[in-house]
C-alpha cells in the first residue's frame, strides 16, 4: 500500500510539471499574481486593516464579498453530483470529478479571503478546534468555520481517492465513495445556508434579515459555480480526449435555466417586500438601486447585475439558444458577472450603508484589497489547474495517460 501510495505522489508530481508552453505560461502568469497579492496583503498585516478602505461603518466589504460567493461556486459541485449519483446518469457521471475539484479550489480561496480580513491572523489559532474556541453552538461564525472545513476535507478524501485508484487502474470502492458522494450534497447546501445564517442573524442589519436569504443564496450558486464549468469543458473537449457529451452540457445548462429562474423570483419577492411595505428599512435597497441624497455610487452594479442575470436566464431559457456555444458562453459569462456582484458589492455594502447611526460612508476597495484579492484567486486558480492536470491523464484512455505523462 506504501509503494503504491508512493507511485501516486511521484506520478502526480510528475504529472503537474510537464506540459507545454501555453502550461507553464499560465502556471508564471498566476505565480506572479500570487506574489503581487502575497506583498499587498504583507503590507495590510504591517499598517493593519487601515491599509484597506474598510472602517467602523463598513466592515465587511470586497473580502467578504469574494467568500461570500466563493462559497456559493464550492456548493454548486452538487449540481453534478445529483444527476450522477442519486439518478446514475453517465453522461454527467463521467464528468463529475471536476465539480470536485473545482468544490476544493473555491473553498481554498473562500477561507483565504476570510484569513485576510482579519485584523490580527496571529489569533486565527482561536477558530481551530481543541486548541482554539469556536463558541459552538452559539456562533454562527463557528458553525461557518467547522462546516466549511467538513466541506473541504470531504472533497478532499473523494477526489483523492477517485485520483489514486484510477491512477493504478483499478475501480474505485463504491461502498467507500458514494455514501461521502451522497454525504456531500446536504454538505454542499450546509455550508451556503450556514453562511446566509450569518448575515439573517445579524439583526443590527434589517436588509440581510430575511427568511429567503438562504434559499436566494442556494439559486444563485447553482448559476455560477456550473457556467464555470460548462465553460471548462468546451475547453477540455478541445485540448483532450476526454469525452464530454452534448447531453451533459445541455442539461447542466437546463438545471441552470430552474436555479435562474428561482433566483430571480425570490429575488422580487424580497423586492415586492421592501417597496410595498415601505419601512424605514427600505432606506438600504433604495441606496443599492436609485441611491439616497446623492449617494449612488452601487446604483451601476446593482443594475448591471440584474440586467446580466436577466439576459443569462433568457438565454438559457430556449434550448436553441443554450444548445448555441456562442450564446451558451455568452450566457455563461453573463450569469456569472451578476451573481458575482450580487454576491459581493450587492448584498455586504447596502447592509452596512447607511449604518447603525444613519451616516454614509461609500465604500471603494483600495488598489491594496484588489492585489490581495488577485492574489487569492491566483491561489485557487493554480490549484484547479494543478489538480486538472493530474486529473486528465488518469481520466484519459490509457494510450492518451502515457502521452499525457511523457
Amino acid at each position: 500500500m506504501l509503494k503504491d501510495i508512493t507511485s501516486f505522489v511521484t506520478g502526480s508530481v510528475r504529472l503537474a510539471l510537464r506540459g507545454n508552453r501555453w502550461y507553464f505560461a499560465w502556471i508564471g502568469f498566476l505565480g506572479l499574481l500570487v506574489l503581487w497579492g502575497v506583498t499587498a496583503w504583507m503590507q495590510q498585516v504591517s499598517e493593519g486593516l487601515i491599509a484597506t478602505n474598510m472602517r467602523d461603518q463598513v466592515s465587511w466589504a470586497f473580502y467578504i464579498g469574494n467568500f461570500t460567493f466563493l462559497v456559493g461556486v464550492a456548493a454548486a459541485a452538487v449540481m453534478l453530483v445529483i444527476p450522477a449519483y442519486i439518478y446514475n446518469w453517465k453522461p454527467i457521471k463521467e464528468i463529475a470529478i471536476f465539480g470536485e475539484l473545482l468544490a476544493v479550489s473555491a473553498i481554498i480561496m473562500s477561507m483565504l479571503f476570510v484569513l485576510v480580513d482579519v485584523g490580527r491572523p496571529d489569533r486565527v489559532w482561536h477558530l481551530m478546534p481543541i486548541i482554539g474556541s469556536l463558541n459552538l453552538p452559539t456562533s454562527l461564525l463557528g458553525w461557518d468555520v467547522l462546516v466549511l472545513n467538513l466541506y473541504l476535507i470531504l472533497n478532499l478524501v473523494i477526489v483523492l481517492h477517485l485520483l489514486f485508484t484510477g491512477y493504478h487502474e483499478r475501480p474505485y470502492n463504491h461502498r467507500f465513495v458514494v455514501p461521502l458522494l451522497l454525504l456531500s450534497i446536504p454538505a454542499a447546501v450546509g455550508i451556503h445556508t450556514v453562511t446566509a445564517f450569518v448575515y439573517a442573524g445579524t439583526a443590527a442589519r434589517p436588509f440581510w434579515n430575511s427568511a429567503i436569504l438562504a434559499p436566494r443564496f442556494l439559486a444563485s450558486a447553482f448559476c455560477s459555480g456550473p457556467a464555470i464549468l460548462l465553460i471548462l469543458f468546451q475547453i477540455l473537449r478541445r485540448t483532450t480526449s476526454i469525452e464530454i457529451k452534448d447531453e451533459a452540457i445541455s442539461k447542466i445548462a437546463e438545471l441552470m435555466a430552474y436555479a435562474m429562474f428561482l433566483n430571480l423570483f425570490l429575488f422580487g419577492a424580497e423586492i415586492f417586500r421592501e417597496y410595498y411595505s415601505n419601512t424605514h428599512h427600505l432606506i438600504h435597497t433604495q441606496y443599492l438601486y436609485s441611491g439616497v441624497d446623492g449617494h449612488t455610487a452601487l446604483v451601476p452594479f446593482a443594475w448591471a447585475s440584474l440586467i446580466c442575470s436577466v439576459i443569462a436566464f433568457l438565454l438559457f431559457l430556449f434550448p436553441a439558444t443554450r444548445r448555441n456555444l456562442v450564446t451558451l458562453n455568452l450566457g455563461c459569462l453573463l450569469i456569472y458577472a451578476g451573481v458575482y456582484i450580487e454576491k459581493g458589492l450587492a448584498l455586504v455594502i447596502p447592509g452596512m450603508t447607511p449604518d447603525t447611526l444613519g451616516e454614509f460612508y461609500e465604500y471603494v476597495p483600495t488598489l491594496s484589497e484588489v492585489r490581495v484579492g488577485a492574489g487569492i484567486f491566483a491561489i485557487g486558480f493554480l490549484v484547479f489547474t494543478v489538480l486538472c492536470k493530474i486529473a486528465i491523464p488518469i481520466l484519459q484512455e490509457p494510450e492518451d495517460r502515457v502521452a499525457g505523462a511523457a
